[in-house]
């Protein structure tokens, strides 16, 4: 970011919420590989270790909300700078909610440590998390670099990833409906695939807000979806 304020302190502070957010996204980003770590592996240490890490991230956000209500107070920022502050805000939001769906995911999966699960339908969960945990890692670097392009790329990814996670829905309904033994264990892997898709779709907003405080606008074009077949009434399981 171009320093041109007469007050170096104004730029100081830009940087210093910049980095908090920088530091609340690498924290976000290992929570969300531990998550999957804990279900690929059944691992209920790692899991714990990624409950107990979370006030951690909700600190960073609430760091954020401090500093940027500081910076609307006592710099009352316009324009672009102005933009890169009421971004911020929401960018910190979307890390803490995906933060809170690698946390339900880590719960969750201590609880099927306990029963059998279907190995396939775990293959298929940690495939959909490694599109989000990509995506994530590059939407952290777009922002961190500023850098529209790679964010757009990020955004045009959430298309992939609602298609993998319709398919691991119906997938995990046809084990339940085969074998009612698996509707609890498979229960769960229904509420993890929905979290880790719902973290998708933060991300993607995140990469729509990198547009935003860079130019004043987000990406010009409709977004796909790759869900809505899951949605209709004429689907079947």
């Amino acid at each position: 970011m171009a320093s041109d304020h007469i007050l170096k302190r104004f730029d100081e502070d830009l940087e210093r919420l910049n980095a908090t957010i920088n530091e609340m996204g690498g924290l976000t980003e290992s929570q969300f590989s531990k998550a999957l770590t804990a279900v690929r592996e059944r691992d209920s240490q790692t899991a714990e270790e990624v409950i107990a890490e979370d006030p951690r991230v909700d600190a960073l956000d609430q760091a954020v909300q401090e500093q940027t209500v500081k910076l609307l107070a006592l710099r009352q920022p316009m324009a672009n700078d102005l933009r890169v502050v009421l971004s911020s805000i929401k960018i910190a939001a979307a890390l803490e909610r995906i933060a809170d769906y690698a946390k339900n995911t880590a719960k969750r999966s201590i609880v099927l440590t306990q029963g059998s699960v279907p190995p396939s339908a775990v293959v298929g969960i940690d495939r959909l998390g490694r599109l989000v945990r990509t995506a994530l890692k590059d939407v952290l670097d777009a922002f961190a670099d500023d850098d529209v392009e790679k964010a757009h790329d990020v955004w045009t990814r959430d298309e992939e990833i609602d298609q993998v996670y319709t398919g691991l829905f119906r997938e995990i309904l046809t084990y339940m409906m085969e074998d009612p033994r698996n509707i609890s264990s498979c229960t769960h892997l229904l509420f993890m695939a929905k979290n880790i898709e719902r973290a998708g779709d933060h991300v993607t907003n995140i990469a729509e807000l990198v547009s935003f405080r860079s130019t004043g606008q987000s990406f010009a074009e409709a977004r796909r979806k790759g869900s809505g077949a899951l949605y209709s009434t004429d689907a079947t399981p």
